[in-house]
């Protein structure tokens, strides 16, 4: 692995503690212009997210409505009651988002992959560096906010469904993440630049509670507006 990369992880708890955990839990409170732009405003504003740390696998409830969840893995997703009764569901989900752009409304099981491939990621960063097959190297530096965070080049391989196959991220002095930049690839490789802050140590482990999301200018530089998605946390818990 890449020294950044090991150095990343290290200074957010370490891949050992890491490892020590199999789930994590966290509240979420969700706005932006994503979700009336995808036809579903409203149904994850305020909803919590369950991912396993072994594989890839994610769930919001409630989704919509208290008798909603949803369950993602990159294979299927769901639409399940509190009962766990399976209401919907979608082989392959990946394959449905041919042909879209930004612009085109999502499905409530479309919603389902993108909110759970999305929260899978961003939950497992900076620990999924250490994942089989993900390859890492140093970019030059950024200079941002008058201040210069190092870069680390992402590849992931095809066996991890996140936003896109290559990823930057933006990191500060004392090794925590400041940035990660993405194409989302299901939404017409849509350019993100997504700032993380508010950091808490929860068991261990360091956890930005703030995410912001913008779009991406060809420069690499963030627009200011609109606010793409915004994500706070809380109630992080791990097991």
């Amino acid at each position: 692995m890449d020294k950044l990369a090991s150095e990343i992880i290290d200074a957010h708890g370490g891949l050992a503690h890491w490892k020590s955990f199999s789930t994590l839990t966290a509240h979420l409170i969700q706005g932006g212009a994503l979700w009336m732009l995808k036809g579903k405003p409203g149904v994850l504003d305020d909803t919590s997210v369950t991912i396993d740390l072994r594989r890839e696998r994610a769930s919001h409830a409630p989704f919509g409505n208290a008798s909603r969840k949803s369950i993602f893995t990159p294979a299927l997703v769901e639409l399940r009651s509190d009962t766990d009764e399976t209401l919907e569901f979608l082989e392959n989900p990946r394959s449905s988002f041919v042909g879209h752009t930004l612009e085109t409304p999502w499905s409530d099981l479309q919603l389902a992959y993108f909110a759970g491939c999305a929260m899978w990621t961003y939950l497992t960063m900076p620990f999924l560096l250490a994942e089989d097959g993900v390859e890492t190297h140093e970019l030059d530096p950024w200079e941002e906010r008058g201040e210069s965070w190092r870069r680390l080049r992402i590849r992931f391989p095809a066996t991890i469904a996140t936003h896109s196959t290559e990823q930057t991220l933006y990191v500060g002095a004392d090794g925590l993440l400041k940035r990660h930049d993405y194409d989302v690839e299901i939404a017409g490789n849509t350019p993100g630049a997504h700032f993380v802050s508010d950091y808490v140590k929860v068991q261990g482990l360091m956890f930005p509670t703030r995410r912001r999301i913008y779009p991406r200018q060809p420069d690499g530089q963030a627009m200011a507006e609109p606010l793409v998605v915004s994500i706070d946390l809380d109630r992080i818990t791990l097991s």
